[in-house]
């Protein structure tokens, strides 16, 4: 099954709806690791796409950082996180 943005989606027994994430395979099982270390459900074997279980917001901006952090070039990483120093941040 494809959706509108071209990525396929994969429907478990469970009810759960996985994803292909486009992501380079020389990046495949280091995106994947971190996804598993931030306890987002997903699965990658050989010769596949990696899956993943898109079931909120916040995993979704988890998925978009780990893509960013792997495929992004170091400058640009390095300029973002000195524009996040300059964020001000109201304590009250």
């Amino acid at each position: 099954m494809s959706d509108r943005h071209g990525e396929n989606s994969q429907v478990s027994a469970h009810g759960e709806s996985k994803r292909a994430i486009n992501v380079k395979w020389a990046y495949r099982w280091e995106v994947f690791r971190r996804l598993q270390a931030l306890e987002i459900d997903c699965q990658c074997t050989t010769n596949e796409p990696l899956l993943v279980n898109l079931d909120s917001p916040t995993t979704l901006a988890q998925v978009w950082s780990v893509m960013r952090q792997s495929t992004a070039p170091r400058h640009q990483l390095v300029d973002w996180l000195n524009d996040c120093w300059k964020l001000k941040y109201d304590h009250s």
